[in-house]
């Protein structure tokens, strides 16, 4: 128990650390890490779209937060909204061209300063350890039942 609590207090530093170092960063012009994300994480999908609970299931906000900056994002001509066909209740955003220059654009200059963050403080097979412990602890969440009072 004492060695996980460890694990998990360690992890969430270094976390903390480098997200202060990336956001200190002159990288992100008008954007901010969290829009950044949002454009990131369309990127990433296909068609470059998500139903907005999608988009919101990855990220720290809540769902009404979410939604305001999707319309931010929206004004500024990065994404787009539309109804789905199928659920008429629902938002599917969409990135824009404009939206993915921007995220290529922050995207490599961001992965350049992950690199000399991250990069330089670890071996690349420490990188690749790193990468396989992160990917299996958060995989595995979904099969960890939840804690009942």
């Amino acid at each position: 128990m004492r060695l996980a609590a460890e694990a998990w207090e360690s992890l969430f530093r270094a976390q903390v650390a480098l997200m202060r170092r990336f956001q200190a960063d002159d990288i992100w012009r008008d954007l901010t890490m969290r829009e950044y994300d949002v454009l990131f994480t369309l990127a990433r999908a296909p068609g470059g779209e998500l139903r907005l609970r999608d988009l919101n299931e990855g990220m720290l906000l809540a769902q009404s937060s979410l939604s305001r900056m999707v319309e931010r994002l929206e004004s500024r001509g990065l994404v787009e909204r539309s109804v789905p066909e199928d659920d008429a209740r629902g938002t599917l955003v969409r990135l824009t061209a404009e939206g993915a220059r921007r995220q290529r654009e922050t995207g490599l200059a961001h992965v350049r300063t992950i690199a000399e963050y991250v990069g330089q403080a670890l071996e690349p097979a420490e990188l690749e350890q790193l990468r396989d412990v992160t990917d299996r602890l958060r995989l595995a969440q979904p099969g960890i039942p939840p804690r009942t009072s």
